[in-house]
């Protein structure tokens, strides 16, 4: 499902929804829509982000505040346990024999690699915590575990988005086109999916959105 038809639906619907959740809705739905319309992949990936970042932010007291990665799990479980037609695991099973696997076997979005290259890890370190990171994620695949594999993945992509988001990387470089390409592929399928579970759920506690609309 792409941009336009999810959008269609939010007109429909949020008029009966909670200012929280379509405020959310709004501004993914938004960002969404200028990813689709990017046409370079670095573009793509930051819109990506952005809204995945607006669909499950959420403005708490900063003293109970978990860290990023924290939240964006906790959320992603929230969302499998959400989706009643099993989407984002048929996503993930029919991704994994490609981007997924992939992304698992690039060092280049494993922060321990980078840890090593700047000293703070011995070589020796950052290999037993990247194939500790693969075994993680074949045994959830296993169990069929899918907030878990999700987990993982999303550890390398938020690697990603640190080197570009803090000027970590060149726009149209040369040496993250692989990794670009793959974690553009699965954010470009998984975040239409968020949105819509999202829609699907109106009920649900979603939590104050951040930076609300004043004046």
């Amino acid at each position: 499902m792409h941009y336009q038809a999810l959008k269609d639906r939010h007109r429909q619907e949020r008029d009966q929804q909670h200012p929280n959740l379509s405020l959310r809705l709004h501004r993914a739905l938004s960002w969404l829509n200028r990813a689709e319309q990017a046409e370079d992949t670095d573009g793509r990936f930051i819109f990506l982000w952005i809204a995945f970042n607006a669909a499950y932010a959420t403005d708490i007291d900063e003293q109970l505040r978990l860290s990023e990665q924290e939240t964006f799990k906790a959320f992603l479980e929230k969302l499998c346990s959400l989706d009643s037609t099993n989407s984002i695991e048929k996503l993930v099973w029919s991704e994994f024999p490609g981007s997924i696997r992939v992304l698992l076997d690039n060092p280049y979005v494993f922060q321990s690699f980078w840890d090593h290259q700047s000293g703070k890890l011995s070589e020796e370190q950052w290999k037993e915590r990247f194939a500790s990171g693969k075994k993680a994620a074949a045994l959830a695949l296993a169990n069929r575990n899918t907030p878990a594999v999700l987990g993982v993945m999303f550890n390398r992509i938020y690697t990603l988005r640190n080197q570009l988001i803090h000027g970590g990387a060149t726009w149209n470089g040369r040496v993250n086109r692989d990794q670009l390409r793959d974690c553009c592929n699965l954010l470009g399928k998984l975040v239409p999916l968020i949105i819509q579970i999202m829609l699907d759920n109106p009920d649900t506690l979603w939590g104050d959105a951040n930076y609300p609309v004043v004046g």
